[in-house]
Order: structure tokens, then sequence, then C-alpha cells
């Protein structure tokens, strides 16, 4: 039996090589309650910061010139990936999930420093979201990360053929 997961981080369920015991799982079946995990976990942190940001743009974000709006985007593109999330997880949608992340933190970042459309923020203001937006965003790259380097690490090498 193949047991390396497919490109959606899940094993392939063609071939079973043992009978469902008492309980009817599978060697599959607990194969994919991992990855499973997973996808539940990013999805949780992406929902956590697209809600911090929908807060955000409802108390008033809204009214600041195309920062408002990035904040939207930011919250939609946060709720329909950790949508997705649940389903599948194919490299395009992890790489999506790590994109909204990315750039969440990227803006995070801009506003403390050089500026976003004129508009600056200091310091972990507002205070809690900006302190749970960055560990939100940050823990789904971190995940995002150590189910990518497990994935690869389980990969076998090809032989080198002359």
């Amino acid at each position: 039996m193949n047991q390396y997961p497919d490109e959606h981080g899940e094993a392939p369920g063609a071939v079973l090589d043992q009978p469902a015991g008492d309980h009817g799982m599978t060697r599959i079946a607990s194969a994919r309650r991992p990855a499973f995990a997973i996808r539940l976990a990013i999805a949780a942190t992406l929902t956590g910061s697209g809600y911090i940001h929908a807060q955000l743009y409802l108390d008033g974000y809204r009214f600041i010139h195309v920062v408002g709006d990035l904040f939207l985007l930011q919250a939609s593109a946060a709720f329909a990936v950790a949508v997705l999330m649940l389903f599948a997880a194919p490299v395009l949608l992890r790489a999506a999930a790590a994109g909204v992340a990315l750039g969440a933190l990227a803006g995070f970042t801009a506003s403390r420093t050089i500026g976003v459309f004129g508009f600056t923020e200091h310091g972990l203001l507002p205070a809690p979201q900006a302190l749970l937006s960055v560990l939100l965003e940050t823990g789904t790259l971190l995940i995002l990360a150590a189910w990518q380097a497990a994935t690869t690490a389980r990969r076998p090498v090809a032989p080198n053929v002359p």
C-alpha cells in the first residue's frame, strides 16, 4: 500500500492492506484524521483572523479611505479560504491560506512603520485585536510550514538514474 500522502495532504484510499477492526477503523481512516485536524486548525486560525478584521471594519475602520476596504477584503478572503480548507487542502489552497496570513501581517507591519495610504497605527493598538490577529496569523503560517515540512519529509527520494 502507498503510505505517502497525495497532493491534498491525505493518504490515498484506493488500497487497504488491512481489514476494518472492531471499531470499523482502517489505516486509511486513521491516516486521514491528522490531515483533517491540521486543516481544522488552519481553518480556525483563519476564521479568528477574519472575524477580528470584520469586527474592526464594522467598529469604524470602514470609514478609513482604502484601508477599510482592505480590512473587508482580508476578512472575506480569510473566511472563504477557511471554509474551503474544511473540504480539502491542495497545494494551491494552502498557498492561498499563507497568502491571506502574510498579507495581513504585511499590512500590520506597514501600518506601524511606513503607513498604508496615509494611515498609521502604533504598538499593539487596538487592543486586544492587534495582538490576537498577529498571533492567529503567525499560527496559521506555523501550522502550514510544519505540515509542509512533515509532508515533504515523508515523500521518498527518487533514485539517481544515470
